[in-house]
């Protein structure tokens, strides 16, 4: 039904553990842009940006050799402000404060490029955190874990105990929306 090879333009192995669910096998060529919000950009069409800006890299830097390019971007919204991965412990417990209690969305959009053209789609997931006491969310981010992901928090790992509901996919909010990744790769 897909394409059994892919190039994921992306370092993440939770995507790969999630193409690897639809039969799809990739090779990594993680793709190098700024990731820098724009003015005025709202969470969705940052995501959605960034998404096809990291396709079209891939492609012009690697070439496609046949295979589809498949890119992803995530983010966690509060409100407009844009809550990407952290660069350091201050600005994780910064985030997850922040989360902590909260009603917050994950947008998550997936950017697939063939003969030339990108097709993109939006996954957006409302998500309602727990209130999490501050001894929790430090000893979480002594761990590591919430250090390369958008929001400072992974909600396939310890994390995940904190979360009271989702509304939409818990796929997108992992990184990659099984649902619109198989509508893409299928529409190739």
């Amino acid at each position: 039904m897909y394409q059994h090879k892919i190039i994921l333009a992306s370092r993440s192995p939770r995507r790969v553990e999630l193409l690897a669910q639809l039969g799809v096998q990739c090779e990594i060529v993680p793709a190098d842009i700024d990731e820098s919000s724009l003015l005025g950009e709202d969470p969705a069409q940052y995501v959605l940006r960034l998404a096809q800006e990291k396709a079209l890299a891939v492609a012009a830097v690697h070439g496609v050799r046949g295979l589809s390019i498949l890119a992803a971007d995530t983010t966690v919204a509060l409100g407009q402000d844009i809550l990407g991965k952290p660069a350091d412990a201050g600005e994780a417990m910064a985030m997850l404060s922040r989360l902590s209690g909260s009603l917050h969305v994950v947008h998550t959009a997936v950017a697939v490029y063939q003969a030339g053209q990108v097709r993109c789609l939006l996954n957006t997931t409302e998500v309602e955190m727990m209130h999490v006491p501050q001894a929790v969310l430090q000893d979480y981010i002594a761990s590591g874990e919430p250090m390369d992901k958008a929001g400072a928090y992974g909600i396939q790992g310890r994390a995940g105990a904190w979360i009271k509901r989702i509304d939409g996919s818990y796929s997108g909010v992992m990184g990659l929306p099984l649902h619109e990744t198989a509508q893409l790769l299928h529409a190739w």
